[in-house]
């Protein structure tokens, strides 16, 4: 929303992979980084057999060395994956990046760092008004250029982006 004014969240769609008593964790879909995936596996001594220039996106400033993966996919990695959607899996370890390297999934996404709350906090922040919640969106999360996707997601809510105005509450 509008009034949410910390630049790392300006119009951006965070998919929350988790969320319970003790926090909030997601990661930004629509922000890309100058990285490559070739040239991030290549850093890790993995090999991209995937579209050479495949980006990777900036998933947040909590640790931005960490790397995750979001797919689509019915064989995902149980042990090591996370299911966020139907054939939509979330993962962060450097195995499942290496089966993702090797054979990349029509629909793949790479991405770097995540965003977290700490207890409360994301409640706080919608009950603000800080934040629209939207379903989950296949066409947005690997359709949808990043540029394009903030609108995307707001106009599937039957909201024109340029009513929303700045407030505090639920409107």
């Amino acid at each position: 929303m509008p009034q949410l004014l910390d630049p790392n969240f300006h119009r951006t769609v965070v998919l929350l992979v988790h969320h319970d008593d003790e926090g909030t964790f997601g990661v930004v879909l629509n922000r890309a980084t100058e990285i490559r995936a070739p040239e991030l596996c290549q850093s890790i001594d993995i090999e991209w057999c995937g579209d050479p220039m495949a980006e990777v996106s900036w998933g947040g400033p909590v640790q931005p060395q960490t790397g995750w993966v979001l797919f689509e996919g019915e064989d995902a990695p149980e042990d090591d994956s996370r299911q966020v959607g139907p054939d939509l899996h979330f993962a962060g370890s450097l195995e499942v990046l290496r089966r993702m390297a090797s054979e990349p999934p029509e629909h793949l996404r790479v991405l770097l760092g995540y965003a977290g709350w700490g207890p409360g906090q994301l409640e706080d922040e919608l009950s603000q008004g800080a934040w629209l919640i939207a379903p989950v969106d296949r066409e947005a999360l690997f359709e949808v250029d990043d540029d394009a996707m903030w609108s995307h997601v707001v106009r599937s809510l039957g909201i024109e982006p340029a009513t929303l105005v700045s407030g505090r509450g639920v409107h």
